[in-house]
């Protein structure tokens, strides 16, 4: 990007990044507890209430990589880069009526994570084994993309070169994502969610405002954008053609239902301190949709600005350094760049508990103390961390990216065994693997045969179906564990135990407080 040190930038980005990191390590003072316990370092004792939830969820599902991603996409593609819009506001439904009662059951059980619920409903740790590996598998270069969102604003800020000096700046601000992550676990980043999402949208409502200010009107960027997009070597325009509405709603659909299945998301929804919280959150949370909506608008700001880039991750830098003066300039790069340190957080937290209750504690050291529990999480967030890390410093990006892009199709994969498990129980845990696995196989082919596209073509009767590759394999999951099923249990097979009970599903029960529950016994616990 710049060539030249911009000072007054670099120095409004510094500040933030210092008046964050401060805020993040005091985290450990706020709503105290044993953070040498699990549940407290990595659900921070589920107490978080309406709002700091709404700011936590806001702040792991809309990521600098969601920042910089988005408005690339439309810059890009035209029309088919606002399908962020429809698939947030869905997957906020989807959440309405599933996330409160996986909460409920989850903290009855004590279950920390989605694993842990899998392993206790279907008494399968090969099953709950899947869905682990999966979580983490589609976590790591989740992590990576958000380094690479602090990575573009350091460039773009003129601090970039060869060799470590040039990641200097990176390297940092990771040290101070281990640093409050480590000590403060997930009140860190619930922490200073409020300040990312303040700093994000007081950056997209002076684009949205300065821009039309500086090119002409909303008429004119729009025009300016259609005639950019259509003049391409493969055209695009501002609406969809008739060719993309089958994979622009199957993308819809596939990414509303991974979002919520995400180990980060997970651990948002369970530090809730109540069922009732996560309703309301799930209610209001559509309102995020309008800054998404916003967000995509400066990709046909760009085209219009006559941004041109080498890089589509450097599209909202390079608007910005465009349009606004330095100062401003620094503080849009310090949003981005705490819009990436939240989630990253989230995410390291989300990974590590995985590692450590469903691998770990199942299968190398039986016997761990709760403290010792804790402090391999610690640990293994830490071990997490560093390999997103290395995917940013010796791998090359589009391999972070290509590999998100295979872990939203793999992490649908665990939605029969997760959510349609919080509603019957009528799946075997055998069928539900061996679909799983059918389902994961079959996405990676689909993906890789279109060269790492995320839209596959169905040949069915002669015509052609062009679809996301989530839902088609999906699909073929649940055809796979259903026809498993029933012949099994025409065989007279009753591979059926489950540490759950019926009235841990019961939706009347739903409204529970975190303080009612806590006065509730503990359900028994089978052994593992």
């Amino acid at each position: 990007m710049k060539t030249t040190l911009d000072w007054a930038a670099i120095s409004v980005f510094a500040f933030f990044l210092i008046l964050i990191s401060a805020v993040a390590f005091m985290a450990t003072r706020w709503k105290r507890g044993d953070l040498n316990l699990l549940e407290e370092w990595g659900l921070a004792g589920r107490r978080f209430g309406t709002v700091i939830t709404w700011f936590l969820l806001g702040g792991d599902l809309f990521t600098a990589y969601t920042i910089i991603a988005v408005p690339a996409l439309v810059y890009g593609t035209g029309a088919p880069g606002f399908f962020a819009l429809p698939y947030s506001t869905v997957s906020f439904a989807f959440a309405y009526l599933t996330m409160p009662r996986l909460w409920a059951v989850c903290r009855r059980h004590h279950y920390v994570t989605a694993a842990d619920f899998v392993r206790g409903r279907y008494g399968n740790h090969w099953l709950a084994l899947a869905v682990a590996v999966t979580g983490i598998l589609a976590t790591v270069p989740y992590i990576a993309l958000q380094l690479i969102g602090i990575q573009v604003s350091v460039g773009a800020l003129g601090l970039s070169g060869g060799g470590w000096t040039g990641q200097l700046p990176l390297v940092i601000a990771f040290a101070l994502l281990l640093g409050y992550t480590y000590t403060g676990g997930l009140r860190a980043p619930a922490s200073i969610a409020f300040i990312k999402d303040v700093m994000i949208y007081i950056v997209v409502l002076a684009a949205i405002i300065w821009l039309p200010l500086k090119l002409g009107g909303y008429g004119n960027i729009f025009h300016s954008a259609a005639t950019v997009l259509a003049s391409r070597p493969n055209p695009a325009s501002l609406v969809l053609r008739p060719g993309q509405y089958l994979p622009f709603s199957t993308l819809v659909l596939g990414s509303s239902l991974a979002l919520f299945l995400y180990p980060h998301s997970i651990t948002a929804v369970l530090s809730s301190s109540s069922a009732a919280v996560i309703k309301r959150n799930s209610a209001l949370m559509p309102a995020y949709s309008l800054l998404l909506g916003m967000l995509a608008l400066l990709g046909y700001g760009a085209l219009a600005a006559g941004v041109s880039v080498t890089s589509s991750s450097y599209v909202v830098p390079a608007l910005f350094v465009k349009i606004f003066p330095s100062w401003f300039v620094g503080f849009c790069f310090a949003a981005i760049a705490v819009g990436a340190l939240v989630p990253a957080a989230i995410m390291s937290i989300a990974a590590a508990s995985l590692f450590t209750r469903n691998i770990c504690r199942e299968y190398l050291w039986r016997n761990l103390t709760q403290r010792e529990e804790a402090r391999l999480a610690k640990l293994l967030s830490v071990l997490l961390s560093v390999s997103g890390l290395l995917f940013v410093l010796f791998l090359p990006t589009q391999y972070a990216i290509n590999l998100q892009l295979l872990g939203g199709i793999w992490i649908v994969q665990t939605l029969p065994t997760v959510i349609f498990g919080l509603f019957t129980r009528w799946f075997l845990s055998t069928a539900l693997l061996a679909g799983w696995a059918t389902g994961m196989a079959a996405g990676t082919a689909m993906v890789i045969s279109q060269k790492l596209s995320a839209v596959f073509p169905l040949h069915i009767g002669g015509m052609t179906f062009s679809s996301y590759s989530a839902v088609n394999a999906l699909a073929l999951n649940l055809l796979i564990a259903t026809v498993l099923t029933l012949s099994l249990n025409a065989a007279g097979s009753n591979g059926r135990s489950d540490e759950t009970f019926p009235s841990d599903y019961d939706d009347s029960d739903r409204e529970l407080s975190s303080e009612r529950l806590l006065k509730e016994p503990s359900a028994p616990q089978a052994s593992r």
